[in-house]
């Protein structure tokens, strides 16, 4: 019944006009950057962050969660009338949902996406209105040891679930740690890594990081692929969106098993573009209609967007209630929490009652209205594609700037901001993936002194990390993933 009270009174503070406004702002938002390809919901939320500095946190979160929201639901518009994927995740929309718009079913495929999206969110949701507060509550007997294993396990499943090798896999992830080193150490209070220049006193900062590495190099990778957009009309109409609603109750089955597969993925953390394909796989395997999967069957729209939502939206679990991110775009929001003041965690749930459930209920609410937003204005998102890249990519590019230099108000960080924006590029031109390296910005100084927090504590003993029944379970688990996932036939 408590948390049922602090819901209500989350939807009391999302309810303000002010909220309301940045989340109608956000979602318009991140659908224009979920319908332009090279962009994304990590991306958008990494450049536009700097503009919440002046909002009050819970009012700064809704927009950027917001921005999530729609760039989720933006992905799947070029996804369907262009072939196009605008996210990652919206690569098996494409299989289904363009032969249903080549057909003349634009609309249909189109109605299908969002509602099946807006399902998987709404899933995702109640799982965290139910599970967020148990899972916190567990966490506050955590102590250092415990924080570290909890860490290492977050490291060890990104390495399992990577659909890269795990060479790249962890040679990004110890360039993140090499960063995360840079500046002052907690512990000893000496100086690591900054050969001299002031600037760097305090460390990378996160958010320079990821403006170049998603913004900057994203656009220098669009660039040189020489991208096209190809203008199209698309409408929905109301009959359309009803006749598709009566039709969609027949795919619960589908609908409820992809829930829970996004939940998963999102969860553990392996996101939403394997999640949408795991789906898509099974359900083509499952179907009497698996035959004309690919040739415009609309189960095959459905598991893809449904799974793609729950995995985005229940990767805000795990960085609420224990401040691991799921995702690298909660990656991101728990870097916007730290510059905030915010320490995500179980004691967030305590401390800052009004700012999580808050969240929370805009999570309902921008999903509804993400929902209501792209049902109706689909056709002014599609002719953005019209705008050609040439311009697009220059106002990107001064956004990121300006997002950069408003940090600190520095041009060593616009410098900087470029130099990430170089490395994001050759990262991704060798296939080295992005999220690993994101994933130990943000978490390896705390990692780091976790671990030597506890090696303190245990006079340098590392059976410290085996101590306990809580702590032994989590390093298990960590053992367990990697076999699983590596090596299915050892388990």
């Amino acid at each position: 019944m408590e948390e049922l009270a602090n819901l209500f009174h989350g939807f009391a503070v999302a309810l303000q006009p002010y909220n309301i406004m940045l989340m109608i702002i956000g979602i318009t938002l991140g659908v224009i950057i979920g319908v332009l390809p090279g962009l994304g919901g990590a991306n958008g939320v990494a450049i536009l962050l700097p503009l919440t500095f002046s909002m009050p946190p819970t009012s700064a979160i809704i927009m950027l969660s917001c921005i999530y929201w729609g760039a989720l639901f933006g992905g799947a518009i070029t996804s369907i009338l262009f072939n196009i994927p605008g996210e990652p995740w919206s690569v098996a929309t494409t299989f289904d949902g363009y032969p249903m718009a080549q057909q003349g079913r634009p609309g249909e495929a189109l109605t299908a996406a969002f509602t099946s999206s807006f399902v998987g969110a709404l899933f995702a949701v109640i799982m965290i209105t139910l599970v967020a507060p148990l899972v916190a509550g567990f966490a506050l007997r955590f102590g250092p040891a415990e924080k570290f294993a909890v860490y290492f396990l977050a490291f060890c499943s990104f390495v399992g679930l990577s659909k890269e090798p795990p060479f790249k896999t962890i040679a990004a992830m110890m360039m993140g740690f090499a960063l995360a080193a840079v500046g002052l150490d907690s512990i000893t209070g000496q100086l690591r890594l900054t050969f001299g220049i002031t600037e760097l006193l305090n460390g990378f900062d996160f958010l320079i990081a990821v403006i170049g590495l998603f913004g900057i190099g994203e656009i220098l990778l669009t660039m040189e692929e020489g991208l096209a957009f190809r203008g199209g009309n698309a409408s929905i109409n109301l009959r359309v969106v009803l006749q598709t609603w009566r039709e969609l109750p027949a795919y619960w089955m589908t609908s409820l098993r992809s829930c829970l597969i996004g939940c998963w993925m999102g969860v553990t953390p392996a996101g939403a573009t394997p999640a949408s394909f795991m789906s898509y796989g099974i359900a083509k395997r499952l179907s009497r209609r698996g035959n004309n999967f690919g040739k415009g069957e609309i189960e095959g729209v459905i598991a893809p967007e449904t799974a793609a939502h729950a995995a985005g939206t229940a990767a805000l679990l795990p960085m609420l209630s224990l401040g691991v991110p799921g995702s690298p775009t909660a990656a991101v929001l728990l870097g916007g929490l730290l510059i905030w003041g915010l320490q995500p965690g179980p004691m967030l749930f305590v401390e800052q009652k009004e700012f999580v459930w808050g969240l929370i209920a805009s999570m309902y609410l921008g999903n509804l209205a993400g929902l209501i937003v792209v049902l109706t204005c689909v056709p002014i998102f599609a002719a953005i594609l019209r705008v050609p890249f040439g311009i697009i990519a220059p106002l990107i590019l001064v956004l990121c700037a300006i997002g950069a230099y408003s940090v600190h108000n520095s041009t060593f960080d616009v410098m900087l901001m470029l130099v990430f924006g170089v490395l994001g590029y050759l990262l991704k031109k060798c296939n080295y993936p992005l999220a690993p390296l994101v994933l130990a910005i943000v978490l390896g100084d705390k990692a780091e002194e976790a671990f030597r927090q506890s090696l303190l504590g245990s006079q340098g003993s590392l059976g410290v990390f085996f101590s306990n029944g809580l702590v032994s379970t989590i390093m298990a688990l960590r053992s367990g993933r990697l076999v699983l996932v590596r090596d299915p036939g050892r388990l």
